[in-house]
């Protein structure tokens, strides 16, 4: 039986694509056109988390968070991840890469006002660190009082980081953790969404290191991250994603 090799054809984007860097720009414009006009840019960054965890923690996991909140919302893509941000909490220990604040806003602002030029009529800000989440709020809050492009809105949505934070918590304290090994970072809590969504990341061999609090401190980590497990981090991951969805939708309902 004969058989046909097609080589060198160009391939058609997946109806389910949602991240911007890996369409081309044609597949942008014919998903604009179907009505995807709502696009996430998440925001991560470059820091310690411990001996078991990698320094591009947050980069990694935004992205398959944005993603599946860019998935329930439909009409939704995903900008490339920021990486570099403002972090000096974290530059007592190597790795960590913090940039100005300014830097920051006017990098995040630059990247709104083109996603708008291009016809994205609402532009999502998300932020997985706590240290910038302020700077978030001004941007979306200076984009939309200033001269934005026509139809345009940026809209930051602080439970992406709020849900994750004492609403978690207490779902880990509902099965027996206590909150000396929830930590707040790289403790049981970050580790334990970090298992569920990147867990090539984590040092699996380092969870099982006996110390106490202060070693944990000295080595970068507040918490227990050997509490941790895939099955808690799943906790988290639905919660943080199902409340997004549920305030992305009433932003961009919202009257402007």
């Amino acid at each position: 039986m004969a058989c046909l090799v097609l080589v060198g054809l160009p391939q058609a984007a997946s109806a389910q694509a949602v991240q911007l860097e890996e369409m081309t720009w044609p597949e942008v414009r014919d998903a604009l056109r179907a009505g995807k006009t709502t696009v996430i840019i998440p925001v991560g960054g470059t820091e310690q988390n411990g001996p078991h965890m990698a320094l591009g923690k947050h980069n990694a996991r935004i992205k398959v968070l944005a993603e599946r909140i860019a998935s329930e919302l439909g009409n939704a893509m995903v900008a490339p991840v920021l990486a570099y941000t403002p972090d000096d909490e974290h530059m007592r220990l190597p790795g960590t890469i913090s940039v100005p604040k300014d830097a920051f806003k006017s990098l995040l602002d630059g990247a709104a006002r083109s996603l708008a030029k291009h016809g994205f009529t609402d532009v999502v800000l998300i932020g997985d660190h706590g240290g910038y989440q302020e700077l978030l709020a001004e941007v979306a809050a200076g984009f939309n009082r200033g001269a934005k492009a026509p139809n345009a809105r940026l809209h930051f949505v602080p439970i992406y980081y709020d849900i994750a934070r004492e609403p978690y918590y207490q779902l880990l304290r509902d099965r027996g953790l206590s909150s000396a090994q929830i930590g707040k970072h790289a403790g049981a809590a970050d580790t334990a969404i970090q298992l569920a969504t990147v867990p090539d990341q984590v040092r699996l061999g380092q969870l099982s290191a006996r110390k106490d609090a202060a070693a944990w401190y000295a080595a970068g980590v507040t918490g227990e991250p050997g509490a941790a497990s895939a099955a808690l981090g799943r906790l988290g991951v639905d919660l943080i994603v199902s409340r997004s969805v549920i305030d992305i939708r009433r932003m961009v309902a919202s009257p402007h």
